[in-house]
């Protein structure tokens, strides 16, 4: 139950999508190393990686969703930010099964920006939750600092370099995912 929990609700319009199963995924750190950085002319680049690539495990993470369908995507990445809030430019880097299950970003372009970017993850993504009221969720990320004490079950914490290719995450992140759908 999400009522009488504290946490800050971001000024904007309710979201279309509401309920249901939702992974709040993160990009960097998740789906390739965390070391991108946004370089004039080039775009998102990944520096100091060598062997890597940007969204080397999107197949991974799809492959790791295929037995659950109802899972939605919730972008809680800063990309969107640096995208003007556009969802739908941010997640065509996803391979095609990804994109089909994202419904939302946690951030809007109708949010006071450096308000959103001030906020630890852990509270954004808790914001959106409150918005949205799943049914139950997960998050991928590797930003694990100031997440609120009653959200850190919901967390699978990932590895900077790795990824959810991490053997340890990955198997958190499967027995979690099992979990979550025990007995539905």
């Amino acid at each position: 139950m999400l009522t009488g929990l504290p946490g800050p609700t971001f000024c904007v319009p309710p979201p279309r999508h509401t309920g249901g199963y939702l992974l709040f995924l993160d990009f960097d750190g998740v789906l390739h190393p965390e070391s991108v950085y946004l370089l004039h002319k080039h775009g998102p680049t990944l520096l100091d990686a060598p062997g890597h690539s940007l969204f080397e495990h999107c197949q991974l993470l799809e492959d790791v969703l295929a037995p659950y369908c109802d899972v939605r995507i919730v972008l809680s990445t800063s990309w969107v930010r640096r995208y003007r809030g556009s969802v739908r430019r941010v997640s065509h880097r996803l391979t095609p099964g990804l994109q089909a299950r994202v419904i939302g970003a946690t951030y809007h372009s109708k949010m006071d920006r450096e308000e959103f970017a001030a906020a630890p993850r852990g509270m954004q993504i808790w914001s959106d939750v409150l918005r949205r009221k799943p049914e139950a969720w997960l998050a991928l990320d590797d930003d694990w600092l100031h997440w609120p004490a009653w959200c850190r079950e919901q967390l699978v914490r990932t590895d900077e370099v790795l990824g959810i290719s991490a053997p340890s995450v990955l198997a958190e992140l499967k027995t979690k995912l099992a979990t979550m759908f025990d007995g539905t």
